[in-house]
């Protein structure tokens, strides 16, 4: 098993429980879960307004994270490409978000993410997958 290989699922998880948290106390405010959002302020007073819009896409969001690391911790190869696909996502955001003007947020998050998708792409990360969805039989 490639070192990192827990903490990479571990993360895909933890997202989950957060992209999930975000979409429910933005589709049902007024709840004590909305307390959460003292830790970002700042992304509340932007979502908040439009949070019927953006929490779908939030929960959403949660769902593709909780199936991707159900797919990372079983090694199905799909699992793998799913994650590679979200993260590819993330560190395309990060450059619009650069080029938008949020230079240091942006650079930061790109730095992330592409030191994360360089680990995903690595053979013996790849490796650890199968070649389908379901495992060899010998």
């Amino acid at each position: 098993m490639p070192r990192g290989f827990s903490a990479v699922g571990f993360f895909l998880l933890f997202g989950c429980v957060m992209a999930s948290l975000a979409g429910t106390t933005l589709l049902w405010p007024g709840t004590p879960l909305d307390r959460i959002w003292a830790l970002n302020v700042r992304a509340y007073s932007q979502l908040a307004p439009r949070g019927r819009v953006v929490g779908l896409p939030f929960l959403l969001l949660g769902i593709a994270l909780f199936t991707a690391g159900i797919g990372w911790f079983r090694r199905r190869r799909w699992g793998w490409r799913l994650t590679v696909a979200i993260i590819t996502t993330q560190v395309l955001g990060d450059m619009v978000n650069v080029f938008i003007g949020d230079v240091v947020r942006g650079a930061v998050g790109f730095i992330i993410a592409s030191a994360l998708l360089v680990y995903l792409l690595r053979l013996n990360v790849k490796d650890a997958f199968g070649s389908g969805n379901a495992p060899s039989v010998r």
